[in-house]
Formats: C-alpha cells, structure tokens, sequence
C-alpha cells in the first residue's frame, strides 16, 4: 500500500525545504513536488507541519534487573513510550550473564523479540575479559553487533581493569567494532560511599557527593589517553562533566578518533535536585553535577564536540508500593523507595526516552540554541552513522525505512506523566511547558502514533543488524 505524505516542511540534518514523501512497501520511494498516488493510497496533508526523520536513541536499559527489581519499562512499554516521543529505533545493551557472550545475545533476544514495538538494535556490556571473551568479540558481528561497553566504575561487578580495557580496545581496532566507555573513577567511589555509611550520610545527594566530577573527569582522560595508544575509536556515553567535554574537544582536535554522548537531564538539572524532598527521583549514574557543568554540557552539544543526545532510559517507580495503570491493569513494580534510607540501594536510572526530543525541541531549537538541522543530526542521523544503521535509519531520503515523525511546530502543551508513555509513576519534565508537538510516527511507512491513539504493537519490531561503525 503507498502513503502519500504531502506538502510537510521537511527537516534532515543538512537540508530544510517543502516537499512530498512518496512510501511504498515500508520504504521512503520518492521524495519531490506533487508526486502522485495510486487510487487506494493514503494521502496525509502536512501543509504547515514539520516532517522529520524518527529519532534513534542509542542508550536504553529495557527489563534491566537492579538491586532487587527491575526497570519499569520493558521492551514493549519503553518501545510504545519512545514512539510516542517521536523515536523509531533503540537500541540497548546485552548484560554479560555468560562467559559465551552469544548466549547472552540469545538471552536479550527472547527478552526482546516478541514484545518490540520498534525497531532495535544491541550492544554488548563486556564486563568480565579472559581468554575466551577475547577470542568471541570478533564473533559479535555475525550477530549483527558492532559496540562494545566497558565500565572504569562499579568495582566487583561491572568494572574492568585499565590492562583488560586496553585489550578490548586493540581487539575492537583490529575488528572494526567501537569501545563505549562510562568513564568514572571507581576506586574512589568506593572509598567516598564507604566513608559516607560510615559518617551516617544515608540521603541521596550523597549518591552525587560520593561520585566526584573530578573523578569522571580523570578518567575521561584516561580512556582517550587508551584509545590513542591503541588507535581504537571510543565513545564516550552519558558525558556530564565541563571538564570531561573538554577533554573530548581537545581530543578531536588533535585528530583522535574520539566521540561523545550526552543526556537531557545533564543539560538541565543538578545535584541540589538530590536534596529536593523527592531527590530520589533523580538518582542515576552519573550523576547530575552543577550549574557550570550544564552549561559546558550545552556548549559542547552547540558546538558539535558531543555528536549524540540520548537519554539513557532506565527507569523506576518513585514509589513502588503503589500502583498505577498501564493499558488497563494496575501495576507497581519496585522502585525508589528501595533506598530510603540508604542512598546506596536507591536503584539508579531515570525515564526519558519519551521525553528526549519534545524537550530538547524546546529548550534548544525554539530557544535559538541549535538549528532544526542540528537536532536532527544530534538525535537521529549521528547516532545512525556512528553505529552502522544509516541510511536505512537517521535520514529522509529514497531507499530509507519509512520512519517518520511529523511535528505541529506550534501548538503547546503542558507535559508530564499524563502525556508521556513510560511506564513509571514520575516524570522529571512534570509542568514544563513545551512548544512542538509530536502528531503522527511512522515505523516503516506503518502509522504507529496517531496523536494519542497507540497503533503499534508487540512483536511489530524489527531487529536491525549493525554494519560498519563510522567514526564523526
């Protein structure tokens, strides 16, 4: 069946220009002036609406377990809520369970495949190396995996050693694959939370306190000073630190192969949210940081030294001893209130992948901080090339999927839980008043969204096979 999307202001990370949209079989077939369409073809008037590519979110955490419970968003629920925030594709991050890593991709996709409700695609955490990890990494490939996740922090469980993390690097040069780094300083972390119990210091701004940005920010250095003496490219996620941005930029112009990702919320808030009465609401690893920090955040995200915003979804329930409803049935699953009297237990994550793009739509292109252009390259065409989905993802043009948002770059509205579709019982966004909303999605060529009607489904999903990296 063709779709026929006529007249939109259509926005791509290069180009803005009025035009029509031509879909056929899934795939975008034409784009042009007054192209025409077949008697029983579908034809959506986009006269005075912006039309642009779905987003791609590259950091999600789908039914994650986390001290004794689990992210509230699974692979349905966070795939529904991410198309209602205008993103077509995520992707998320395999947990190494199993010294066989294809095991565990195994493991992720009975989790996943039968519950997608958009395309996906996965990395692979490495968080135990040996001789055998070392000799499977090139073997992700085949499983349409080319990015791997290394971790400087959480000591005994997630952390490998500088030496492990510079023979995953030489592996990943030698395979074309692209090292991820979260990049704080676990040995001191260790010491600070211990320090901390110790002194009675149980409330969540000490979940802040105890993660140092100095320590992010050392070991952001310390991994670009690995990746140059490997010659592998990294990528920096969630970056949340001025001084760590810094060092990025400083990277990049020396010519390093060096890339950086940040989130809404290092834009936007910081660690005197933690001390708010529903601090816990804002706990995440890392953490938010100052006020100085959010504007180095911003200016590197102006400037193009961090070529991805996501969100790093991974959320809980403020309190999940009450339950709320989702799709008819009242569930509670628990959250936040794990920690309520230790901040060590408060499970760490926050919602936004639902939000990431009305708000970034707001706060940075209708407040004149980046261009239309530039949102789109930072939310859906840079992370599309980065990790080998473009062009059938991350761009408008013939021969791409059919995933498309069309945007009323006029109308308001007030958001907040009522109107984001994340299956948790807060919102960090919650009376913030937005500008551009987000009328139908399309996951190739199907409509999805359709203002506040839900049209997808499980299992309509489609697994993507990443290709070679690219390096930005």
């Amino acid at each position: 069946m063709e779709t026929l999307i006529k007249s939109g202001s259509i926005i791509t990370a290069s180009e803005s220009f009025t035009a029509d949209i031509l879909i056929e079989n899934e795939i975008i077939k034409s784009i042009g002036q007054d192209l025409k369409i077949g008697p029983d073809g579908v034809i959506i008037n986009a006269e005075g609406l912006n039309v642009l590519p779905g987003g791609v979110d590259v950091h999600t955490h789908f039914d994650l377990p986390m001290f004794n419970t689990v992210s509230s968003d699974d692979h349905y629920t966070g795939h529904k809520a991410a198309a209602f925030g205008g993103t077509t594709t995520v992707m998320d991050f395999i947990s190494q369970d199993d010294e066989d890593l294809i095991k565990n991709v195994n493991n992720w996709h009975r989790k996943a495949d039968d519950k997608a409700a958009v395309d996906y695609g996965f990395h692979m955490n490495i968080s135990k190396f040996n001789d055998r990890v070392a000799k499977e990494l090139p073997l992700l490939q085949k499983e349409g995996i080319n990015s791997l996740k290394v971790f400087t922090a959480y000591n005994d469980r997630l952390r490998l050693m500088d030496g492990e993390i510079y023979q995953v690097m030489r592996i990943a040069k030698e395979n074309n694959l692209l090292v991820m780094v979260h990049a704080e300083n676990g040995d001191v972390i260790d010491y600070l939370v211990k320090k901390a119990l110790s002194e009675g210091k149980t409330t969540p701004e000490w979940h802040a306190l105890t993660r140092p940005s100095l320590g992010s920010v050392e070991s952001v250095y310390r991994v670009i000073s690995l990746a140059e003496q490997t010659g592998a490219p990294v990528y920096i996620v969630h970056m949340n630190t001025k001084g760590g941005v810094d060092h990025v930029r400083n990277a990049r112009q020396s010519g390093l192969p060096v890339m950086g990702e940040t989130c809404p919320q290092y834009m936007f808030f910081t660690e005197e949210d933690l001390k708010r009465e529903d601090g816990t609401k804002w706990v995440c690893s890392p953490p938010m940081r100052s006020k100085e920090d959010n504007a180095g955040i911003w200016r590197a995200v102006m400037d193009g030294t961090v070529q991805v915003m996501a969100t790093d979804h991974c959320p809980f329930y403020y309190d999940g001893t009450k339950p709320i409803e989702y799709e008819g049935q009242m569930i509670a699953i628990l959250g936040k209130e794990l920690g309520k009297d230790d901040f060590t237990k408060i499970p760490n994550g926050l919602p936004g992948v639902g939000d990431r793009l009305l708000v970034l739509w707001t706060y940075g292109v209708v407040s004149g901080k980046i261009s239309a252009n530039q949102f789109v390259e930072l939310t859906s065409t840079n992370p599309a090339k980065i990790f080998g989905l473009y062009p059938k993802k991350g761009t408008l043009m013939p021969g791409s999927d059919a995933d498309i948002t069309i945007w009323d770059p006029d109308k308001e509205i007030i958001f907040g839980t009522k109107f984001s579709k994340q299956r948790t019982d807060y919102n960090l966004y919650e009376g913030w008043k937005l500008k551009g909303t987000i009328e139908k999605v399309f996951l190739r060529g199907n409509l999805i969204v359709d203002g506040s009607e839900w049209l997808g489904k499980k299992g309509m999903g489609e697994y993507i096979n990443c290709k070679d990296i690219s390096i930005l």
